[in-house]
């Protein structure tokens, strides 16, 4: 996608360094750092300086392949593993990039380790970029759906009437992904087209994705947008206001459940009560076909209140960055950082194979090597 002008990715190895978006100083700062060590790539997913499933598996497949070529024994191997699974619970795909490399590196000889799995995380990264680009392309055909409605409907109303307003929550843009997102792709394609879209983007507290990269990539992007309070979608979509949700996913059940920020639930919930079309942008690597009940079997990382629902970091108005509270004790706070969103609440599952049913039939026709 496009910063300031120029093509980039979230991730990316030159000449032997991989360096990362740390996204934690978006979108006052666009700083790049790298990725030298195991611990580089541990922290890099636990701090969130990367954050997003697909971009949390980059680099963990990145954070495998440092490790390697830095010892690459057997039980460096197994070490490199433990940690960064242990670095976040939630997505999947962390699991499933240090499994793969797992598997390819015992088939190959110690020398040979970290020159595979080099290989392997940059094809999975282009991987990743394409899988997100197909979601766009299934996307965008619900959103010409929307267009030609509109068009009909409104034929001698104004522009305004025929805007295709969609809501998201949180960030499943290209920051969240390697390229092109899952929930922005379609957007993005649309946009690209030339359709007349507007997003409204949920700020996503405590962490304010929404408010701090959805809106950043869709400025840089020239996507037209406005952020709106995390409380505010329901009563948007009771005044017609939302014509589709797109939501992405750190990990979808094999029967159709998913898992995603805190606060999807509620706008499932919404979108059920006002007959509003509710999609979820997921990739095959996101789905988790061992997990049938996401509300008993998903593990909900819960982070520290405190640090980030007590405390909020912002510029002020001298463009100084800094942190306050709101609170008069910052320590009383709870900070669940998912929810699970039940696949009777969701309208379809959006893959890079087409668009699915919220359940084990509707995925297995897309993917049927999983039965």
């Amino acid at each position: 996608m496009r910063v300031n002008g120029q093509d980039m990715r979230t991730i990316w190895d030159k000449d032997g360094k991989v360096e990362i978006i740390d996204q934690r100083f978006l979108p006052h700062e666009l700083k790049i750092i790298s990725i030298e060590t195991l611990e580089d790539a541990r922290n890099a997913i636990a701090d969130m300086k990367v954050r997003g499933a697909p971009c949390i598996g980059a680099t963990a497949m990145y954070g495998m392949a440092v490790a390697v070529r830095n010892d690459p024994s057997d039980a460096s191997l197994k070490n490199a593993q433990q940690v960064l699974n242990a670095s976040r619970p939630t997505a999947v795909n962390l699991e499933w990039a240090t499994r793969e490399c797992v598997e390819a590196a015992r088939e190959i000889s110690e020398n040979k380790r970290a020159d595979i799995l080099f290989d392997m995380a940059r094809q999975n990264c282009d991987d990743d970029a394409q899988m997100c680009s197909n979601i766009g392309d299934y996307g965008k055909v619900l959103l010409d759906e929307i267009a030609q409605n509109k068009t009909k409907k409104h034929k001698d109303g104004s522009e305004n009437d025929k805007v295709i307003n969609i809501l998201t929550h949180c960030n499943a843009g290209w920051v969240a992904t390697v390229d092109w997102g899952t929930a922005i792709s379609p957007i993005y394609k649309a946009f690209n087209a030339g359709m007349n879209v507007h997003v409204w983007v949920d700020e996503t507290r405590p962490r304010s994705q929404g408010a701090r990269l959805t809106a950043w990539e869709l400025e840089q992007h020239g996507v037209p947008y406005t952020v709106i309070t995390d409380n505010s979608g329901g009563h948007l979509m009771q005044h017609g206001l939302v014509d589709i949700c797109f939501v992405g996913t750190d990990r979808t059940t094999a029967t159709g459940d998913v898992c995603n920020k805190i606060g999807t639930y509620l706008k499932a919930l919404a979108a059920f009560d006002n007959n509003v079309p509710f999609y979820v942008c997921a990739p095959s690597n996101s789905i988790d076909w061992d997990m049938q009940d996401g509300l008993k079997e998903i593990p909900i990382e819960v982070r520290s209140g405190e640090r980030e629902v007590g405390w909020i970091t912002g510029r002020d108005e001298d463009g100084i960055i800094r942190r306050v509270t709101t609170m008069p004790d910052p320590t009383k706070t709870r900070n669940d950082a998912f929810d699970v969103t039940p696949r009777k609440y969701i309208t379809g599952l959006i893959t890079e194979r087409g668009i699915a049913n919220a359940s084990r039939a509707g995925l297995l026709q897309l993917f049927p090597e999983k039965r």
